[in-house]
């Protein structure tokens, strides 16, 4: 099996602009709107900027579309990385309602990460396999240890963090609502 691939940053950049320009929405704008530079999404846009999960989960949220929407490539294993948490992209599931997204991640010990919101209607649900981890709104974070699962609404601000000092391995499945 290979490695897991890292995006291309040109063809993430190429993503977003047309996700932009198919909903009329102006670069000021969406930069506005996310709480990004406009230099910074000009640079992603170009593909001279190597975008932080953060930026793109900012992004993809006023844009309406899951993270997948700029990062999938048939046949590939994004690997996303924040402040603290590195994931891996196993699958997208679509049904009649929902988009799903399956990845893999690990926390690592010392950092938090603190995540922008989602488009409304959000879910996060994230299963611990090894560590102690808080995450969840960043006003009212969850902890969960090994074999614990915990389940928010993530249309607000979340936070991920390793407690203690070991990382924390853990799945993450994201629920996008369809829009009707």
């Amino acid at each position: 099996m290979p490695p897991p691939s890292e995006p291309d940053p040109t063809a993430v950049g190429r993503r977003v602009r047309a996700l932009r320009e198919a909903r009329g929405i102006s670069l000021s704008a969406l930069a506005r709107l996310a709480q990004v530079g406009k230099a910074t999404l000009s640079g992603l846009e170009n593909g001279t900027r190597n975008p932080t999960l953060e930026t793109l989960y900012a992004i993809t949220a006023q844009l309406g579309v899951p993270l997948t929407a700029v990062l999938f490539e048939p046949g590939a294993e994004p690997t996303v990385r924040g402040a603290a948490v590195n994931a891996i992209l196993l699958e997208v599931f679509n049904d009649s309602d929902a988009t799903y997204e399956l990845y893999r991640m690990r926390i690592a010990p010392g950092t938090d990460q603190l995540s922008p919101a989602h488009q409304a209607g959000v879910t996060e649900h994230v299963t611990v396999f090894a560590g102690v981890l808080r995450a969840g709104p960043a006003d009212a974070p969850l902890t969960a240890a090994a074999g614990d699962h915990l389940r928010w609404a993530s249309d607000v601000p979340h936070v991920y963090a390793a407690v203690g000092d070991e990382e924390v391995a853990a799945t993450l499945l994201l629920r996008y609502p369809r829009k009707p």
